[in-house]
């Protein structure tokens, strides 16, 4: 397997001097049936509630896609100080990077999906809804067709600014210029169109930090539009479960594995199946 990591330079207004770094696990075609073997990627974007980005929401995450024939990427974005669009913007760098090397790393670059955690989750679905938004021709250099996501995966994902608000990550991702336009631009299920991908989903009924409501209101904006999705909501659990296993939980022995911990299974399925759409 290839490991390298490389870092990811881009100004917004308000960034902070964070680096983001995009670090890449490759498998190696080692084996004579895979000498030619195209794999779907994953762009992996922990939580952390824009404020840090997650252990358990990296590294584990991105050895289970591997395991399973995937390449994987995980984003660590710059958080507050840094405002919106800053982490945006890395995140689209990260996704014309990845398409820039696809024929070298053997990446089907068509199947390319982004598969966010919380407030990870909220930066995944950001990338689904503005990836041809007129706005971001200030930041980004990339044609939309090498920065549009392929497929969503989101996991305990915070959506609105709203009711049901995780007031933290609102907080963090705007600073102080929580005006109603910006306000109205992060809750996300306001800014679904008929060009967001095709969605994974998943929540906990009983998630006490970020309701389930937030996959509620982004699933039925998907509806709306005709977008395919797949939702799957777990009556138990509370919040930050990662893959539900003892490499994500210092209270789970090895062997047991949380209720949810099936949703990796499902989503793998999901990006190896689902027809990109158009």
């Amino acid at each position: 397997m290839k490991h390298f990591i490389k870092e990811i330079n881009v100004k917004t207004a308000g960034a902070s001097d964070y680096t983001a770094t995009l670090t890449a696990y490759i498998p190696d075609n080692a084996f004579a049936p895979e000498e030619h073997k195209i794999r779907p990627a994953v762009l992996i974007i922990p939580g952390g509630g824009y404020e840090h980005t997650s252990d358990r929401e990296s590294e584990p995450v991105a050895m289970k896609f591997i395991s399973e024939g995937l390449c994987a990427f995980v984003l660590r974005y710059s958080v507050a100080p840094a405002h919106f669009p800053q982490a945006l913007c890395e995140a689209y760098t990260a996704l014309g990077y990845i398409r820039e090397n696809a024929a070298e790393w053997n990446i089907d670059a068509n199947k390319i999906a982004v598969c966010g955690f919380s407030a990870g989750g909220h930066l995944s679905a950001c990338v689904g809804a503005f990836w041809n938004a007129p706005w971001l021709d200030e930041y980004i250099k990339f044609d939309r067709d090498q920065i549009k996501p392929n497929l969503l995966v989101l996991s305990y994902p915070v959506i609105t600014s709203g009711e049901f608000a995780h007031k933290g990550s609102v907080n963090n991702l705007l600073g102080d210029n929580k005006v109603k336009e910006k306000l109205e631009l992060i809750s996300l299920e306001k800014q679904v169109s008929s060009d967001v991908p095709p969605t994974f989903i998943w929540h906990t009924y009983e998630d006490g930090s970020v309701p389930v409501k937030n996959t509620l209101l982004f699933a039925n904006a998907l509806l709306e539009h005709d977008v395919p999705m797949e939702m799957h909501v777990y009556r138990k659990g509370g919040h930050g479960l990662s893959i539900g296993n003892h490499m994500v939980n210092q209270n789970t022995q090895i062997g047991e594995k949380h209720m949810s911990s099936d949703w990796i299974d499902k989503a793998i399925r999901f990006i190896f199946e689902e027809v990109t759409h158009e």
